[in-house]
């Protein structure tokens, strides 16, 4: 079926996250550390994990896709953001901003539905501990995996379907610093009502409802847990307590911009900046930092590293 389009507008026009010089300057800076130091951090996780067999488990499988997701997730919004903060004028094509709000949504609904996937591991690890290598088989995780990928796909597409349906005739001056979906329906030439409550109901009520959803698993869990008197009570705590950290992290300000009619408020530029930027590299680290074998194994790998580095140097 053809999607009929009246559009007009060809590129849109960035108004950026502050006309501030020195605040721009503070912003710039505080994403290049970031990248430089913790997504060398998500990718040297991914690789601890795929590469150390005593990390084989369904936890460290879901891990390593964590960062995964989160890093790619990164790449979306922060590289361009850093482009446009050198540049006077802050342009991105219909066709960029289309891909760009696709990506965001594609990647970020499959995290979404990881961190379920996740909440459900540790509830069969906990509940159903002599059932959870039956139920939690490579095969089951695999298909969780393909599963939460096409589930993020089919979330995102939906998106972007009903945006190519609207007609954009100008003002093209899109007051944020990437292609979402609240901003871009604004500046549609036809009444969005309908369209608003669609996307509502596809992006605010499912984040809203896994986010509740997630709370109250973790909940239950927890409690199971302190009234318990198993060995491993102790870091199953931790392991719960930081999968609500990322929760926290994920759905917090995710649930702030979707789940409310499309109006814009003072707070949304900011909560949009650690929702696509900060949080997503932040995620798999503040997990690692609470897992002491991640932590062992990376030393290990880095200590290995070292010490060839070291016989190299000797030999040369």
């Amino acid at each position: 079926m053809k999607i009929e389009n009246n559009t007009v507008v060809t590129e849109f026009i960035l108004l950026g996250l502050t006309q501030s010089q020195d605040i721009q300057l503070l912003v710039f800076v505080l994403i290049l550390i970031f990248y430089l130091i913790i997504l060398p951090g998500n990718f040297l996780i991914i690789f601890t994990i795929s590469s150390d067999p005593g990390l084989t488990a369904p936890l460290y499988f879901f891990l390593g896709n964590l960062a995964f997701l989160d890093a790619s997730y990164s790449f979306i919004v922060a590289p361009r953001m850093l482009v446009d903060f050198l540049s006077e004028k802050k342009v991105i094509s219909y066709r960029s901003c289309i891909t760009q709000l696709f990506f965001l949504h594609f990647l970020g609904g499959g995290e979404g539905l990881l961190l379920v996937v996740m909440a459900f591991d540790r509830y069969i690890a906990i509940y159903r501990p002599l059932h959870y290598s039956t139920v939690m088989n490579p095969r089951a995780c695999y298909a969780m995996l393909l599963a939460l990928w096409l589930g993020g796909f089919v979330h995102s597409i939906i998106q972007v379907v009903l945006i190519l349906r609207l007609p954009f005739c100008g003002p093209n001056q899109l007051d944020n610093f990437f292609c979402d979906v609240p901003q871009v329906i604004k500046l549609a030439c036809t009444d969005t009502f309908v369209v608003e409550l669609l996307m509502v109901f596809n992006s605010g009520l499912m984040t809203l409802l896994c986010f509740l959803g997630l709370l109250a698993s973790y909940a239950v869990i927890l409690c199971y847990v302190c009234r318990s008197a198993s060995a491993g009570k102790s870091k199953a705590i931790s392991t719960c307590t930081t999968h609500v950290i990322i929760i926290l992290l994920m759905f917090g300000p995710a649930v702030f911009i979707y789940t409310r009619p499309f109006r814009a408020l003072p707070a949304d530029k900011v909560v949009s900046f650690f929702h696509t930027v900060i949080f997503p590299l932040m995620n798999p680290m503040i997990y690692t930092l609470r897992n002491q074998e991640v932590k062992t194994s990376m030393k290990r790998l880095l200590s290995r590293h070292i010490v060839c580095q070291m016989d190299s140097i000797m030999r040369n």
